[in-house]
């Protein structure tokens, strides 16, 4: 089957499915459709290696808003004093199992923490974290500097 994408099925069988195309999106479309959904992959530098977290967000025009936990490791990646961010990549995609249909956007730029109060309330009641954690007031901004972004269509 090397022309055709195949899924496999409860019983491990592997059933075909006819052959995807991938087609590139453009930045604002890519942006569009990272709003249209919540959950995406922050990738950074943790311990001189990369790491990679689930995290839920909110678009703020271009830029993604991530919010941090107290004690969390995201909470450490930027400092106050790294006014100009550190350089961190963000993906989310929806692509269904089961008919390989769907899309990918990776954005990377520079995070940084937010620190002014009133966008700190903004951000927390636009949240909505998928797990539990302690009550934080602490928010992280993705500059989406580069955009890239794929779809997958029959």
């Amino acid at each position: 089957m090397k022309d055709e994408a195949a899924r496999t099925t409860v019983d491990d069988h592997r059933e075909a499915v006819a052959p995807r195309r991938m087609g590139q999106l453009g930045r604002a479309e890519a942006l569009r459709l990272l709003g249209s959904i919540s959950l995406g992959r922050i990738v950074f530098t943790h311990q001189a290696l990369p790491a990679i977290r689930p995290v839920n967000h909110v678009m703020d025009g271009e830029d993604i808003i991530v919010q941090l936990h107290d004690g969390a490791t995201l909470a450490s990646i930027v400092t106050p004093t790294q006014a100009a961010g550190v350089v961190v990549a963000y993906e989310a995609d929806v692509i269904d199992p089961e008919t390989h249909l769907g899309w990918s956007v990776v954005v990377t730029g520079y995070a940084r923490r937010v620190t002014e109060e009133g966008e700190l309330a903004r951000f927390a009641a636009r949240l909505r974290p998928w797990a539990q954690h302690p009550a934080t007031a602490n928010a992280l901004r993705i500059r989406a500097d580069l955009v890239t972004g794929m779809q997958l269509t029959a």
